[in-house]
């Protein structure tokens, strides 16, 4: 087995276990009430969506991808696409990669949020540098906090194939606020 097939296989099984412990958890696509998420950091939200103690997203549903891996600064999600992501050309539509991406960008903004904080995209800048298909596989867009301050914060995020092959990369500037609850 290849080192590309090798690496696409444990993405195959560590995106299933991410789903699976989510689940297992009580996970659901929805949203969070506000007393849920009170007095936590954006990393322990974040934490605790992976866990399955929170919802996640009703779009990881929608667009056929979830989250992988979190940490202070990181967001990491996994999607494959597939012919219902497909643009009228016959490959995936450039919305499925800017969703990917800014869901990366913005969780890993959200890891680095204080209690009480939130965030909004300002900004998002989308390069696509390779076309996906069906037989592209899974691919992974890693999203990483460059600047996060009491008013902006900013990230990047790139997606990739197993195979470190580059798809996509993003830029965002995100507003931050003082969260209402």
């Amino acid at each position: 087995m290849s080192t590309e097939e090798e690496a696409r296989v444990r993405w195959e099984q560590e995106f299933e276990a991410a789903k699976h412990r989510m689940h297992a958890g009580g996970g659901k696509p929805g949203l969070a009430r506000p007393e849920q998420v009170a007095g936590k950091t954006g990393l322990q939200i974040m934490q605790a969506m992976l866990a399955g103690e929170l919802p996640y997203p009703h779009i990881a549903e929608t667009l056929d991808f979830g989250l992988v891996e979190v940490g202070y600064g990181l967001a990491v999600f996994q999607g494959t696409p597939q012919l219902m992501h497909y643009n009228p050309l016959g490959s995936v539509h450039g919305g499925w990669f800017a969703t990917l991406l800014d869901s990366a960008l913005g969780c890993a903004i959200h890891t680095t949020m204080p209690p009480g904080r939130g965030y909004t995209t300002a900004e998002l800048g989308v390069n696509i540098v390779r076309a996906a298909t069906v037989k592209s596989g899974p691919l992974r867009a890693i999203g990483k906090v460059v600047h996060s301050g009491r008013q902006l914060a900013t990230a990047e995020a790139r997606i990739v194939g197993p195979d470190d092959k580059l798809y996509a990369h993003a830029t965002t500037t995100c507003l931050v606020f003082e969260a209402r609850g």
